[in-house]
């Protein structure tokens, strides 16, 4: 059994879809992000970084727990635990990876500064929306141009697909239409229809339908974007 520490984020569904494209038996532990859960100390001895997800493998390598943080090491770790979405060829493992990579430095990094200064900040600041709304364009660029020659990032349906999908699903909240995008769009269709997809999705998915999950109030914006942040611990 795997024990999902999980929010309704698309760091925390690429796990949850990952367990069921799997067929991994799994635990969801809710981590409310919003009212700092993630700081207390029981989390923090598995994720020091104070962000979700993470898992805890109780039966990871010579059959004893293992706890994981960051999404990625996460997909790679449950890709080599199963064998599953990862290949062992070493040309078409670092195709993979290197678009797990371009998903963990680029698509997670740009579309959540782009959904920050669009929708979550006190202020609207032009510059940065600006700036992260094009650099959004460019990145969907670059996929739009990777799947006119591809059927999903890295050949295949990997992991790597498993971590961009969910960053792509607000593609409203970033202004993006699909129709400029018409490889993506075709890519996004054929994702959003997998069964395993539609199950990690399905968790938790009466909180991420709220209308808090757009717009925090005071405490929550204090606690997830404030000082509360930047205390040592």
């Amino acid at each position: 059994m795997i024990d999902v520490y999980f929010w309704t984020t698309p760091n925390g569904y690429k796990i949850t879809i990952m367990c069921e494209e799997a067929g991994l038996a799994y635990n969801v532990i809710p981590v409310n992000i919003r009212t700092g859960e993630q700081f207390k100390p029981e989390f923090l001895k598995i994720c020091p970084n104070n962000k979700i997800p993470a898992i805890i493998d109780h039966e990871g390598p010579g059959g004893k727990p293992i706890a994981i943080f960051e999404s990625g090491a996460i997909l790679m770790y449950l890709a080599e635990k199963t064998g599953k979405l990862m290949p062992q060829e070493i040309r078409k493992r670092y195709d993979v990876i290197q678009w797990l990579m371009f998903q963990m430095a680029s698509v997670g990094p740009m579309f959540g500064q782009n959904t920050h200064f669009r929708r979550q900040a006190p202020e609207q600041i032009k510059y940065a929306i600006d700036r992260y709304s094009n650099e959004t364009r460019r990145i969907y660029n670059v996929m739009e141009t990777r799947l006119a020659e591809s059927e999903y990032l890295a050949g295949d349906y990997s992991i790597a697909d498993i971590a961009t999908f969910p960053w792509t699903v607000r593609h409203d909240w970033h202004e993006i239409d699909f129709e400029q995008f018409p490889n993506v769009k075709r890519w996004f269709k054929a994702i959003e229809l997998r069964p395993a997809v539609v199950k990690g999705r399905a968790v938790m998915a009466e909180q991420s339908n709220q209308p808090q999950t757009q717009h925090y109030d005071e405490k929550a914006r204090e606690i997830l974007f404030g000082a509360s942040q930047y205390q040592k611990r």
